[in-house]
């Protein structure tokens, strides 16, 4: 893809955000974009979106479990950014905000040094990262009924949303076993699904480090004071204002957050 067509993507998605507007999937229009052109879509939005006064606080990482990648049919991970705008506390304006959400439980990680591909390894995520805590990451997709392939996603930084973290659950990386970690999560007080830190490529900390080698392929780091969204380890659930869900996960603690 030529620059010019590649920044009319970035604006429309960007519309498309702004409005709360769906698009045509880019693939179904555009067969032959590659994920290189998808990221390079991505950083025009990311450019509109800090243009208009927001700050980047971090990246993710998405679709890294099964569970995740056979609901959208999508089969390796994606990647994006994360601004200041899409996190929030206690109460979530998800009617607001988002299109067609979808809520996720995960862990994140505050990392305390930057790291940059290629050749990140899983000593050197941990020795970075000063915690990991619980989250909500509510995603959302500008493309019509989730009707994505890895490029639509990639290219809709994600399909980031908004999330909720809680820092006072917040434990060094060393004090909890991120393989085994068992997670619960909870939708209007019924228990809906379960995971572990092994559902995500196998531990988070693969996920971080693959994220840290793929982003470094672009020249892109994790910085230090980032946060990092890791993956989820449970399905997705579509929500909607007035749900209520919540999230334990063994040795770190609880997240929940309340959609309006």
């Amino acid at each position: 893809m030529d620059k010019e067509l590649i920044n009319s993507l970035g604006d429309e998605l960007y519309g498309a955000l702004v409005d709360h507007s769906t698009v045509q999937p880019l693939t179904e229009r555009y067969p032959d974009m590659t994920i290189e052109d998808a990221y390079n879509i991505s950083l025009k939005i990311l450019e509109r979106r800090l243009a208009a006064g927001e700050k980047m606080i971090g990246k993710k990482i998405g679709v890294t479990s099964k569970a995740v990648q056979n609901m959208l049919n999508v089969h390796q991970p994606d990647f994006g950014f994360l601004t200041d705008k899409m996190v929030y506390s206690g109460e979530m304006p998800i009617s607001k905000e988002l299109i067609q959400p979808k809520a996720e439980g995960e862990i994140a990680f505050i990392l305390k040094r930057d790291i940059e591909g290629p050749g990140v390894t899983i000593p050197q995520v941990l020795a970075a990262t000063e915690a990991v805590m619980p989250c909500f990451e509510v995603v959302d997709s500008r493309v019509e009924d989730w009707r994505i392939k890895i490029q639509d996603t990639v290219a809709d930084n994600a399909s980031c949303g908004l999330f909720v973290v809680n820092e006072e659950a917040a434990v060094r990386p060393q004090d909890v076993d991120l393989v085994t970690c068992g997670m619960v999560v909870a939708k209007n007080g019924k228990t809906i699904s379960t995971g572990a830190g092994a559902a995500a490529l196998g531990s988070p900390v693969n996920c971080v480090a693959w994220l840290a080698n793929t982003l470094g392929q672009f020249g892109i780091g994790l910085k230090a004071g980032e946060i990092i969204l890791s993956g989820s380890l449970v399905p997705l659930e579509p929500v909607q204002a007035g749900d209520h869900m919540s999230v334990r996960i063994g040795g770190i603690g609880d997240c929940s957050v309340q959609f309006t």
